[in-house]
């Protein structure tokens, strides 16, 4: 038997340039999911809520107009009398949500 039969053999090294990527890929893939989602979360919320808001204020002066004309086609006299029924749907509406409000809780230290 010769001495280069007892050497042992050399080992192969880990494939490391796969396993630092897996490494950078999973720190990065945390990172993201730790900052970035929550953040367009917040940011798509927005936009929609903006995206809400708009439609519901549109809607809400178109009604107010069509109220007017309908009221104005069927209420005997000029547009005022339109005008001063609408206003008042409005007043009331308001008030019964001012009524209907609550007070802020005190914040307990």
């Amino acid at each position: 038997m010769s001495q280069s039969d007892n050497l042992p053999v050399p080992r192969q090294p880990d494939d490391w340039p796969v396993q630092a990527a897996d490494t950078v890929e999973r720190v990065v893939q945390t990172v993201k999911d730790r900052t970035t989602k929550p953040v367009m979360t917040v940011a798509k919320a927005v936009v929609y809520g903006l995206i809400v808001a708009a439609g519901g204020i549109t809607a809400l002066v178109l009604l107010s107009i069509a109220l007017v004309r309908v009221v104005n086609v069927y209420l005997p006299g000029d547009v005022w009398g339109a005008h001063l029924l609408v206003g008042t749907v409005f007043v009331i509406a308001g008030l019964v949500l001012w009524a209907t409000r609550r007070a802020p809780e005190p914040e307990t230290s």
